[in-house]
């Protein structure tokens, strides 16, 4: 069967959806030149393909190896239907590629007049300059030319030439895809984890931030006293059902080995660079949480809850709680699964039963919590299941 890179090429929307189905896989992971198939699907115009990946969570503003965005690949081929549809769920029209073009760069150098209107009516600006100290209607036809630089004035931009590298447009949250060949990888060898600085230790193991084929990891080293053949055969069967790599607010275990000498379990994830939710709450990323990024970030939380519900069987032993919440580099709130206890670990031992899932949670409790901002924040996707 071919990969899902050519069958989002392809438009074999069939195959797409079988292999979304399927939760090792990892819709955002990049093939060898970056593109997604977020990418690939933008670029040959498969509409229905790209509904369904946005559905199931692919990142709009993901870069390949040369910067482009999926906007960039609807707008250099004239697919407007799609640009409209990356646009809505809020595509960056300013990001630049690695030669300094914009989406409208594009537009204009092939001609799509429509295309090119609609980046402008979306907040494209005419004036940023590419490598080359070139605009986007430095490279349109004089007719197009004329009439975007009308449209920009209507709308109030400043038709002064933006260098290239200007401040003007950073802030956006651009991303790379995975690393799709980790995803292969359940077992792990543990003489290929390289430890660079310890996060964190105590009574129950070590947490680590290390690497791992060339991408930046977390280690988690478990202390588990009298380790016999029956929890390291729990250990191996447990494991494999938390690598899901399939929806855009989990975060998967990458996979697991046993450490020489003494044979501790030892499980790796993805670094998330903003850590935990409870690290950009209370102990200062220099992140502003406003009011609209909290009810963000709990949404997110509520459809990856919602989403862990519908496995059959139910993974056990998660407690929902803002440490065990991983923030993203695009700011997505995704949960960990590496904080599932494993069934040979303290069966029924709460560690912090301050932040214990909406389950365990009394009706009560929940509508009395005092209305402070970062509380709030960190129990609005509690309350969000008892509604």
């Amino acid at each position: 069967m071919d990969d899902i890179f050519t069958q989002c090429r392809e438009g074999n929307a069939v195959a797409v959806r079988l292999w979304l189905d399927n939760t090792e896989n990892d819709l955002n992971q990049g093939d060898d030149h970056g593109f997604s198939p977020l990418h690939w699907a933008c670029r040959e115009g498969r509409t229905n393909v790209v509904d369904m990946l946005i559905m199931r969570g692919a990142r709009i503003n993901v870069m390949n190896r040369g910067d482009d965005t999926p906007l960039h690949l609807a707008a250099s081929h004239g697919h407007r239907e799609i640009l409209g549809k990356l646009i809505q769920c809020k595509a960056d029209t300013n990001a630049s590629n690695e030669h300094g073009n914009t989406p409208l760069h594009y537009a204009c150098f092939w001609g799509h007049d429509l295309v090119a209107e609609d980046l402008v009516n979306n907040g494209a600006q005419v004036s940023i300059c590419n490598k080359y100290g070139e605009t986007p209607v430095d490279k349109a036809k004089p007719h197009l030319r004329d009439h975007l630089k009308e449209m920009a004035e209507k709308q109030g931009q400043n038709l002064t030439k933006v260098p290239f590298k200007d401040t003007f447009w950073k802030g956006t949250t651009r991303t790379r895809p995975r690393n799709g060949t980790l995803n292969k990888h359940a077992g792990i060898d543990y003489k290929q984890l390289s430890f660079m600085v310890k996060v964190n230790e105590n009574h129950s193991g070590e947490l680590w931030k290390g690497r791992w084929q060339g991408t930046e990891i977390v280690v988690k080293v478990f202390h588990i006293r009298d380790w016999t053949t029956r929890k390291s055969r729990d250990f191996n069967e447990e494991y494999p059902k938390l690598r899901i790599f399939s929806h855009p607010n989990v975060l998967p275990m990458l996979g697991a080995c046993q450490s020489p000498p003494a044979p501790h379990p030892v499980i790796i994830t993805h670094w998330m660079p903003y850590g935990s939710l409870y690290n950009v709450l209370h102990e200062g990323t220099n992140f502003v949480v406003d009011q609209m990024q909290a009810v963000k970030f709990a949404l997110d939380i509520a459809c990856g809850m919602a989403f862990l519900h519908t496995l059959e069987p139910m993974i056990p032993r998660h407690y929902l709680n803002s440490k065990s919440v991983m923030i993203d580099e695009d700011m997505t709130a995704r949960i960990s699964m590496a904080d599932v206890k494993f069934s040979f670990q303290c069966p029924g031992r709460m560690y912090s039963p301050a932040w214990i899932a909406p389950e365990g949670i009394s009706l009560s409790f929940c509508f009395f919590i005092k209305p402070d901002f970062y509380i709030f924040s960190d129990f609005l996707p509690s309350v969000l299941f008892f509604l």
